[in-house]
């Protein structure tokens, strides 16, 4: 495709979206700092390197399927259901260690979401976490945004992201064509997944990861902040 054609075909799918489905951490919530402070600490303690980038770069998978891949490549070995379940329980515990206050909204991003629900669009979260009160979080955050039956979360999947599972359960639920939901990601696992369930995948870089990480991942488009997103959902 042209530049100019690539434009004409976002624009045309812009027009066409119906569902939104928003990825959570580092979409919605600006945690990704502490998921990766969390995750190198506790792998460093088992003999595992992992770095900030590791934890972006594999951010959308199950906290399982993070630990095996450590473990192949740091041991040549798949990691055991114990040290899966230990390594898992003490990065979750020095995660919410980390918490001294609420985790900080993306900049921007509520005023996406107000944006997307005055057009009478559906609001989705497709994420991979397993946190049972994920909904009450979001709902002191949000207020009035997010329901219960529009959440694909880690306990509505056998495969996590880069799996298309997740968004493909989203887009099942959501009943409408595939033309008519947009992904929103900032991960290039995120975006595979999106990608790989045949749906429009925009990403927003909130993180440390560089643009053609995400370009190469198969974005359809990808913006620098939400403020970015949103003047183009307005435009358009």
């Amino acid at each position: 495709k042209t530049i100019k054609d690539a434009i004409e075909y976002n624009l045309l799918r812009m027009n066409l979206a119906k569902a939104y489905f928003f990825d959570m951490d580092g979409v919605l919530f600006d945690s990704m700092p502490r998921h990766a402070i969390a995750w190198e600490e506790v792998m460093k303690q088992h003999g595992l390197p992992f770095t900030a980038y590791d934890c972006y770069i594999n951010e959308g998978r199950t906290g399982e399927s993070v630990i095996r891949e450590a473990f192949q490549k740091a041991l040549g070995r798949d990691a055991t259901q114990e040290e899966v379940k230990t390594i898992y329980a003490e990065k979750s515990a020095y995660y919410h260690q980390l918490l001294q206050t609420t985790t900080p909204t993306i900049p921007g991003v509520a005023d996406v979401l107000q944006f997307v629900k005055e057009q009478g669009h559906q609001i989705w979260v497709v994420t991979g976490s397993g946190m049972r009160t994920l909904l009450d979080s979001l709902n002191e955050v949000f207020p009035s945004i997010f329901q219960q039956d529009q959440m694909i979360t880690a306990f509505d999947v056998t495969q996590g992201k880069p799996h298309p599972e997740p968004y493909l359960k989203a887009w099942e639920r959501s009943g409408l064509p595939k033309e008519q939901c947009l992904v929103i990601e900032n991960a290039p696992l995120g975006v595979r997944s999106g990608k790989a369930a045949g749906l429009t995948v925009y990403a927003v870089n909130t993180g440390i990861l560089k643009r053609e990480d995400l370009l190469q991942a198969g974005a359809d488009m990808v913006f620098d902040s939400m403020h970015e997103l949103l003047q183009f959902l307005q435009q358009h």
